[in-house]
């Protein structure tokens, strides 16, 4: 077998983040699969002003797996906006299962709710409009909710991913599954500082930061993917 010592064609980032890639990958593992909920509610999400924060179908496509083996009942939701993440967990928890979704947007929300009516799964969603901190506050008041939660997708302002992780550590289970999204920050936190749009400054260094208490915290088993904008993947495991 040949020694291949140059390993840089498997590794690249410019081949692994290229559009063409990206364009392979939905068309031909992504889009054929996608349920037709989820498909609706993505092309109804394209109108949306902030269209392009909606979670990204290879990412909901990974997180359906993880939800099927986990098999969860009770799961948390912190950053909803039209509803892509919130209906693909509601479609892959069984029918008396239970989602509590937080965000500070109901109207951003009520652009995929006809779609979650359509699907038949409304039921399973709470959906608390509010800031997420003190929602997580209050349910942590009540010691019946600490290591209840079986799952929890935050997608959510990357400023407070520390803090919700603080939080959401406690609430879900021991073997439980907490994935966030938006941990690569679009690539820039592999960026030197002086390449950084000012815009995008505050959200890369908060990305940076989070990923490093992620890594450092015994807690849990982590993985940091690089799928979509950058998935973390943990399992709480004290």
């Amino acid at each position: 077998m040949e020694n291949i010592k140059d390993t840089s064609i498997y590794r690249n980032p410019v081949i692994l983040q290229s559009e063409d890639l990206t364009k392979y990958i939905l068309e031909t593992a992504v889009y054929p699969r996608e349920p037709e909920a989820l498909k609706e509610l993505r092309k109804a999400t394209e109108n949306h002003p902030w269209g392009f924060m909606a979670t990204l179908p290879e990412a909901g496509q990974l997180m359906t797996i993880l939800l099927k083996l986990l098999n969860p009942k009770k799961t948390l939701e912190v950053g909803v906006f039209t509803g892509y993440s919130l209906l693909l967990t509601a479609l892959n928890i069984p029918h008396d299962g239970k989602i509590t979704a937080i965000d500070i947007d109901r109207k951003s929300y009520e652009v995929g709710l006809p779609v979650i009516k359509k699907a038949g799964v409304e039921h399973k969603i709470d959906f608390i409009e509010s800031p997420a901190l003190p929602i997580l506050d209050n349910l942590l008041e009540d010691p019946t909710n600490e290591g209840s939660f079986d799952f929890a997708f935050i997608d959510a302002d990357k400023e407070n991913y520390v803090k919700y992780h603080e939080r959401i550590i406690k609430l879900v289970k021991v073997g439980g599954l907490l994935v966030y999204d938006n941990t690569l920050w679009g690539g820039r936190v592999a960026w030197p500082e002086e390449d950084v749009p000012q815009h995008a400054k505050s959200g890369r260094q908060a990305a940076i930061e989070f990923n490093k208490t992620i890594t450092q915290d015994s807690r849990v088993e982590f993985a940091l993917t690089s799928i979509g904008d950058g998935l973390s993947v943990c399992r709480r495991i004290v």
